[in-house]
């Protein structure tokens, strides 16, 4: 199996893909995108784990269904949310690799149970920031998530909850040295969040490269006005090769290509 590269220092991987799968039309449309861009990972949220209850909430096991067969289609790893221990097993059958969000990352039981059921498959957990903790919390939760011996966790730094309303979360970049400095784990950081507006995507991008990101999670959507979740930060897909061609510019002035 191809893992996420445990700290690779001379690529980066993109995470892209629709911040929920809502169909498989809208699914395989981004899915051919990526892969006419050389990349080897979509991401989709099939349980979505919504602050109103009246939100769209994911297509669930279904939308699971949709993500699996749209990665064999195109030759896609796929990764997606877990949100809840009873489902984990379930999700981990589907995909590649499994996602632990900002609201999950003090629910030790999931940890304990994500770490279970991949410290034989070693598929790999990209775990996120909560939108309050520091560094050193985030750094003691992913231990709940090694605990079983898979070693193939990268953290996600997405952006904090602050004062500042200009954007959706505050991005801390400095997270992505620090976190280097103090672990072995890879960094990634999800744009789009923190963003909360498509416009702001690209320059967070490039700020996430500069600062040493070894992955990057990029939403996109064939339609972003139509997405069921969060459209405004979704770029479209023209949008997203536009800018995957000047991230790979910066990419190989530091010496690394973007897969």
């Amino acid at each position: 199996m191809t893992y996420i590269p445990y700290r690779d220092p001379n690529s980066i991987v993109m995470l892209a893909g629709p911040c929920a799968v809502e169909s498989l039309e809208q699914t395989q449309e981004v899915a051919v995108m990526l892969k006419e861009q050389g990349l080897r990972w979509i991401r989709g949220g099939a349980f979505k784990p919504r602050t109103s209850r009246y939100s769209f909430q994911g297509l669930g096991e279904q939308g699971l269904a949709i993500l699996q067969q749209v990665g064999a289609e195109q030759g896609l790893k796929t990764i997606t949310e877990v949100i809840d221990t009873p489902h984990a097993e379930m999700v981990h059958s589907y995909v590649d690799a499994l996602q632990i969000g900002a609201r999950n990352m003090t629910s030790y039981s999931l940890l304990k149970k994500v770490s279970a059921i991949t410290g034989e498959s070693h598929k790999p957990v990209l775990f996120k920031r909560g939108m309050a903790a520091t560094i050193d919390e985030w750094l003691m939760a992913a231990d709940y998530v090694t605990a079983d011996g898979n070693p193939y966790v990268m953290l996600c730094e997405r952006g904090l909850r602050t004062f500042e309303t200009s954007t959706r979360y505050t991005l801390d970049i400095s997270a992505v040295p620090v976190v280097h400095q103090r672990s072995l784990f890879p960094v990634c950081v999800d744009v789009s969040h923190p963003a909360g507006q498509a416009s702001l995507v690209p320059d967070l991008a490039r700020a996430a490269i500069a600062a040493g990101a070894d992955a990057l999670m990029i939403e996109v959507h064939p339609n972003p006005k139509q997405a069921k979740s969060d459209g405004p930060q979704q770029l479209t897909c023209q949008q997203f090769v536009d800018l995957l061609a000047s991230l790979r510019h910066l990419a190989a002035a530091m010496g690394k290509t973007i897969i």
